[in-house]
């Protein structure tokens, strides 16, 4: 095989890979009944004027399933906090005791854990676009080569390997945290 083919396969699994970890990332942040400080991970606090993630400006745990705690760095700060997860519509009501931020995870219905079941699989069916994105890109990259036709052929089978391999990753991380969610 020659540079170029391999610079273009390795490139797309390099694409690939970005949209797995990036769906990672996504599924992170749905919740799936119990409390994580992943929740809040998306929560832009106004420090002095510029948006900072909330993880940069406190502390925040989980000191049970169902609780999640958020103690500032600065008490003057307990004001925006509060704001800024109230802004973020996640759906939690915080409460400010003066020192802390208290946030009570109120337990799934049904209906919920359905809604966040195709909030999950929409985001696995964005990573899949983001993967037959990446063969896409790289089958035109590929026709462009000053290389033979069985050179192209094998290399967009290899590309259409690659893109087998992520997709049935992709379901594999969709049907754990479908189950997560499901589960009571």
């Amino acid at each position: 095989m020659t540079e170029e083919i391999d610079f273009i396969l390795d490139s797309t699994k390099e694409a690939m890979d970005s949209a797995i970890s990036h769906l990672e990332k996504e599924l992170r942040s749905i919740r799936a009944g119990k409390a994580s400080p992943a929740m809040l991970a998306n929560v832009q606090v106004d420090y002095y004027g510029s948006a900072t993630p909330l993880s940069q400006v406190a502390n925040v745990n989980t000191p049970d399933a169902r609780t999640i705690s958020i103690q500032p760095w600065e008490k003057n700060m307990l004001q925006e906090i509060e704001k800024a997860i109230m802004i973020a519509n996640l759906g939690f009501n915080p409460m400010n005791n003066g020192e802390n931020i208290i946030i009570n995870v109120p337990p799934l219905t049904e209906e919920r854990r359905r809604d966040l079941a195709k909030q999950a699989k929409a985001e696995a069916e964005n990573a899949k676009v983001g993967v037959r994105n990446a063969r896409k890109d790289a089958n035109n990259e590929i026709k462009k080569l000053n290389v033979s036709d069985d050179m192209k052929k094998n290399t967009e089978a290899d590309i259409q390997n690659l893109t087998d391999n992520y997709v049935k990753q992709i379901d594999e991380k969709f049907s754990v945290k479908e189950k997560e969610i499901m589960t009571v």
